[in-house]
């Protein structure tokens, strides 16, 4: 989703990525050299990603033992970026170079409906066996045919306990006058009105037009005018709700995760209405012919004791059943994510998160203009 080169930005200025994180793109890059693209057929492969979303072992590790010469890259900064980049070959029924992206699921969604998205060789990926349940079979792809998902998050509500004196418990609580002021929203839109449609009572998936939202743009926009609203902000929120200028923020679990580490005023919660879940998905780009390479890859990223691997280094939910047994067994650091509620919610905390269904394009055209009206973007 739009913001995520930032979150990652996040884990580097924290140091929490690690020592080697400032040199993965070179040690991924050289991966897989220059191979990859649509030619190869089962022996290369070229997977375009967000940055920092994977550790180099994994890269090298698969390469080792499928035999396929993987080009990994992380130049999928921004999805409607993205879009606009390949847009003109695909749209005409060219390839593009990657055999397989990561969208953030209501662009991949919009990847399907345009037809620029083949279906996946799931025959040859019998772990697809292990996705969670909960990510299977979404509106724009019932039979799990065009996307299998990379990593989830959960957009919900940070608070600092300090600056609050309470706790919170609620969408509305962001409303509230005593944090006049003191109040933040995101500039991705899908989050930020999500959470405020789920307060009105509405239940997002079911969502297609832009008049069935325009009752939470009308909240926003007076909480704006009226001086609630602080400011809306990508991931720099962490800073102001750290040092309390946000009494309230929405807020990305991630994020949280690890500024509560070090901050323990910082506290997260999936209000009592729901939060949005949102995913960056897989899909195999049509056009490209590296069908058994995919397979491959997909089959080899979703084996828990690989999964396990991944969700140790960026610390997001793994899509993957079976991985919080295989922390445990990792042990040290990796065992103690096993225990972390923004990682592994409970059964009660996933039954409220919710996720946008697809928009049309000209409803999509109206919500962000909406949006960008109320933000200033």
């Amino acid at each position: 989703m739009a913001g995520k080169l930032n979150r990652r930005q996040f884990l580097i200025r924290s140091g929490i990525a690690g020592a080697g994180a400032l040199s993965l793109p070179a040690l991924l890059a050289a991966c897989g050299g220059d191979n990859g693209g649509s030619g190869g057929g089962g022996n290369s492969l070229f997977f375009e990603n967000w940055p920092l979303y994977i550790d180099e072992e994994t890269v090298k590790l698969f390469q080792e033992a499928s035999g396929v010469s993987l080009k990994y890259t992380e130049a999928y900064n921004d999805n409607n970026e993205y879009f606009a980049k390949v847009q003109p070959s695909l749209s005409k029924g060219d390839k593009i170079d990657p055999d397989i992206i990561a969208p953030t699921f209501w662009m991949a969604a919009r990847f399907v409906q345009l037809g620029w998205a083949q279906k996946l060789p799931v025959d040859k990926i019998p772990n697809i066996a292990n996705l969670r349940d909960d990510l299977a079979g979404q509106p724009w792809d019932k039979d799990q045919e065009y996307n299998l998902p990379w990593q989830t998050g959960i957009a919900g509500i940070a608070y600092n306990m300090k600056t609050t004196g309470r706790e919170l418990k609620s969408v509305e609580d962001l409303f509230a006058p005593e944090f006049k002021g003191k109040i933040g929203m995101l500039t991705e839109m899908r989050d930020t009105m999500g959470l405020v449609l789920m307060g009105l009572g509405k239940n997002i998936s079911q969502i297609t037009t832009f008049d069935e939202a325009a009752e939470a743009f009308d909240k926003v926009e007076k909480a704006k005018n009226d001086g609630q609203i602080r400011a809306f902000t990508g991931n720099d929120y962490v800073d102001d709700l750290s040092a309390g200028n946000f009494a309230a923020c929405v807020a990305w679990s991630g994020d949280v995760l690890q500024l509560t580490k070090d901050n323990p005023d910082v506290r997260f919660i999936v209000p009592e209405e729901g939060a949005t879940s949102w995913f960056d998905t897989m899909i195999w780009v049509k056009g490209s012919e590296n069908g058994d390479a995919v397979a491959k890859w997909m089959d080899y990223v979703y084996d828990p004791v690989n999964a396990a691997k991944i969700t140790a280094y960026v610390q997001y939910m793994s899509p993957v059943k079976g991985v919080r047994d295989e922390l445990v067994k990792m042990g040290g650091e990796a065992a103690a994510l096993a225990e972390d509620p923004l990682l592994f919610p409970d059964e009660a905390t996933v039954a409220r998160l919710q996720s946008w269904g697809a928009l049309a394009e000209e409803e999509e055209a109206k919500f962000d203009e909406a949006f960008a009206a109320l933000t200033g973007a």
